[in-house]
C-alpha cells in the first residue's frame, strides 16, 4: 500500500505531498493542473523509463519519493535486502519501504531503495508486487491475446497456476532435449571426424609412451653425446689432477702431505685444521670417482646411442608439435579417452535422448490438457461474473464471453484465449479489440479487475481516467465498483467525474496557481465544504453554484451510504 508520495519539480508541480492510505483515493483537478503527473511520478517510482521532458521548466531536476507499507518478510522484502536496502518495521508484521527517484534536466536518473542507491531496474522488479496501473495504454493492452490469457489465469488461481507449473517444467525439458538432439544430428559428421582424429592421436601417444620431462632430458643427453671428445678430455684432465693414476703429483697427494705436516706439530689449532684438510681430501676423492663414472659413461656410449637419442627426440618432438607441449600430450591420454567414449556413444545417445524426449512429451501433453481444462472451466465462470458486473456498470444487455480454443504450443500452454463482447441483444460477440468503444473497454477492464480481485487481490490499483468516455449512471456504477475493489486493495483513481469521486474515502485535489510567469500546482486533501465545492466544479464548472453544491452534497451522501467500507 502506498502511504504517501512527494513530488518536486515534476511537470507543473513545484512541490506536493499526497497522503494516500488504505481504501479508495480519488485525485481530481482542473485540466492542465497536473493530475497526470501523479501517475507519471508513480511510474518513475516503479522503474519506468525516465523522460527528462517532465522536469519542471527552470528546475535542475525532478524528484519523487514514496513510502510503501509492505510485509516485513516475503518477496518484496527479500528483493529490497538483496539490493542493500532496509525496511522500517512498524509492527504487526508490516514495515515501511522508502523509494525515491530523481531525474536531472539533462537526462540522468538516480534511484534509491530502502535508503540505498540502486539501479532503476530494482524498482521495476518491485513494481509487479506493489502496484497494478491502468490507463489508456493498459486498455489497449487488454485487447491483446496475451493480456486476456493472463487475466483468465489470474482469475483461475491455483487450478491453472499448478497445472501451468507442471506444463512449463515439461516444456523446458522437451525444449532442452530437442536442442541437444538437433545439435547432435547437425554436428554428426564433425563429431565423427573428431572421433577419428582423437583416436589416431591417442594411438600415437600410447605407442610413444612419453615420460614427463623426457623432451628436456633427451635434449641434454644429445648435447653431451655430440660433444663427447671435448667432454672426455676435460674430465680426464680434471680426474688426473685430483687423483693421478700415473703416479704424478695430484690434489689427493698434496692434501695428504699437508694433513700429516699439521698433525706432527701437536698444536691443537693446527691439529683441528688438519681435520678440515682431511675433509678436502675426501671431497677430492669423491669428485675423482664421479669423474671416472662420467668417463666410463662416455666410453660406453657410441655413435649408435646418439642416433638412438635423436630418433627418440624426433618421436617426442612430433608429439610436442601436435599438442603444443609434451605435458599436453600426456594429459590428453587422461581426458581424451572419456571424450572418445562420448563421441563413440553418439548413436546410442541419440536413441536414449529421443526416448527420454518422447516420455517427457507425454507428460507435456497431459499437463497441457490439465491447463486447458482448468482454463475452460474458469472461462465460463469469468464470463458470467464479468457480464454481471457490466450489467451493473450501465451495460444491462452486454454479454462477455471468454473463449478458450486450441492455439500454437508455447511456454504458456496450447490455448488461445479471447474475450468477446456483445454489447447489445442479438449482437454476435466480437473480440473486444473490435467490438468495444473506449468507454465500454474501460468498463470491461474495471469489471474484470473487480471480479479477479476476489480470487487474486493485488496490494494497490492505480486507475488513470478509467472513466474516460462514460458519464451519468454508468459513472456512478464505476465509482461503486472502485469502492468495492477498495475493500481488498488500495485504489487510487485519477478522475474528472464527480460521480466517481463521490465514492472515495480520501479525496485529493491538484490545485493550479498562476503568478504570471511560472505555473505550479499543489495537492490538497479535501473535506467538508472544500470537497463539496470541488464536486460542484466537477459537475458544472461552477464551484459556487447553489444548484451544483446541492447536487454535490447529494452525490457525497450517496457515496457515504452505498460505498462499501475498506477492510
Amino acid at each position: 500500500m502506498i502511504e504517501e508520495m512527494r513530488l518536486r519539480d515534476l511537470g507543473v508541480i513545484a512541490e506536493a505531498a499526497l497522503p494516500m492510505g488504505s481504501g479508495f483515493t480519488a485525485i481530481t483537478g482542473e485540466t492542465g493542473a497536473g493530475k497526470t503527473m501523479v501517475v507519471t511520478g508513480l511510474g518513475l517510482l516503479l522503474g519506468q523509463r525516465a523522460d527528462s521532458g517532465v522536469v519542471r521548466a527552470g528546475a535542475s531536476q525532478a524528484s519523487v519519493e514514496g513510502v510503501w507499507v509492505v510485509p516485513e518478510e516475503g518477496a518484496v522484502a527479500d528483493r529490497v535486502r538483496e539490493a542493500g536496502g532496509e525496511l522500517e518495521p512498524i509492527g504487526g508484521g508490516s514495515a515501511e519501504l522508502y523509494l525515491s527517484r530523481s531525474l536531472a534536466a539533462e537526462g540522468r536518473s538516480r534511484a534509491s531503495v530502502g535508503g540505498r542507491a540502486a539501479p532503476a531496474g530494482v524498482l521495476a522488479d518491485l513494481a509487479d508486487a506493489l502496484v497494478v496501473v491502468h490507463g489508456q495504454a493498459d486498455q489497449l493492452r487488454l485487447k491483446s491475446a496475451a493480456a486476456q490469457r493472463d487475466a483468465l489465469d489470474r482469475f483461475a488461481g491455483d487450478a491453472v497456476r499448478d497445472a501451468l507449473a507442471a506444463y512449463r517444467e515439461a516444456w523446458d525439458g522437451v525444449r532442452a532435449l530437442d536442442q541437444e538432439l538437433d545439435l547432435l544430428v547437425a554436428q554428426r559428421a564433425a563429431r565423427a571426424a573428431e572421433a577419428e582424429s582423437l583416436r589416431a592421436a591417442l594411438a600415437e601417444i600410447e605407442q610413444a609412451e612419453p615420460a614427463e620431462g623426457e623432451d628436456v632430458a633427451l635434449a641434454a643427453r644429445a648435447e653431451r653425446l655430440a660433444n663427447a671428445e671435448e667432454l672426455r678430455s676435460a674430465a680426464a684432465v680434471a680426474r688426473e689432477a685430483l687423483s693421478s693414476e700415473e703416479g704424478l703429483a695430484d690434489v689427493s697427494g698434496l692434501v695428504g702431505e699437508a694433513k700429516r705436516a699439521l698433525e706432527r706439530t701437536g698444536d691443537p689449532v693446527l691439529t683441528g685444521l688438519a681435520e678440515q684438510v682431511a675433509d678436502l681430501g675426501y671431497r677430492a676423492a669423491d669428485l675423482a670417482v664421479e669423474l671416472s663414472g662420467f668417463l666410463a659413461d662416455l666410453d660406453e656410449a657410441g655413435p649408435q646411442e646418439l642416433a638412438a637419442v635423436e630418433e627418440r627426440r624426433a618421436v617426442i618432438g612430433a608429439l610436442v608439435r601436435a599438442h603444443g607441449s609434451l605435458d599436453a600430450a600426456i594429459s590428453l591420454l587422461d581426458t581424451g579417452s572419456a571424450r572418445l567414449a562420448e563421441l563413440d556413444d553418439d548413436g546410442d545417445r541419440v536413441e536414449r535422448l529421443t526416448l527420454e524426449r518422447d516420455e517427457l512429451r507425454e507428460r507435456l501433453d497431459a499437463a497441457a490438457g490439465l491447463v486447458t481444462a482448468a482454463r475452460t472451466e474458469a472461462a465460463a465462470r469469468l464470463g458470467t461474473a464479468v457480464t454481471e458486473e457490466l450489467h451493473a456498470l450501465a451495460m444491462p444487455d452486454a454479454l462477455l464471453v471468454v473463449e478458450v480454443a486450441p492455439g500454437p504450443e508455447s511456454a504458456s500452454g496450447r490455448d488461445d484465449v479471447a474475450f468477446r463482447l456483445a454489447p447489445h441483444p442479438g449482437a454476435e460477440p466480437r473480440a473486444v479489440s473490435r467490438g468495444a468503444s473506449g468507454g465500454e473497454l474501460s468498463r470491461v477492464m474495471l469489471a474484470i479487475e473487480v471480479v479477479i480481485a476476489e480470487t487474486d487481490p493485488v496490494p494497490t490499483f492505480v486507475f488513470d481516467e478509467v472513466d474516460a468516455g462514460i458519464g451519468g449512471a454508468a459513472a456512478i456504477e464505476v465509482g461503486k465498483r472502485l469502492a468495492r475493489l477498495a475493500q481488498s486493495s488500495q485504489v487510487i483513481a485519477v478522475t474528472h467525474l464527480a460521480q466517481v469521486a463521490a465514492f472515495a474515502g480520501n479525496h485529493l485535489s491538484v490545485v493550479k496557481a498562476h503568478d504570471g510567469s511560472v505555473t505550479s500546482s499543489s495537492v490538497q486533501r479535501l473535506e467538508g465544504a472544500a470537497r463539496e465545492a470541488e464536486m460542484a466544479r466537477l459537475l458544472s464548472g461552477l464551484p459556487d453554484s447553489d444548484a451544483a453544491l446541492g447536487n454535490a452534497r447529494e452525490l457525497l451522501e450517496l457515496g457515504r451510504r452505498e460505498a462499501p467500507q475498506a477492510v
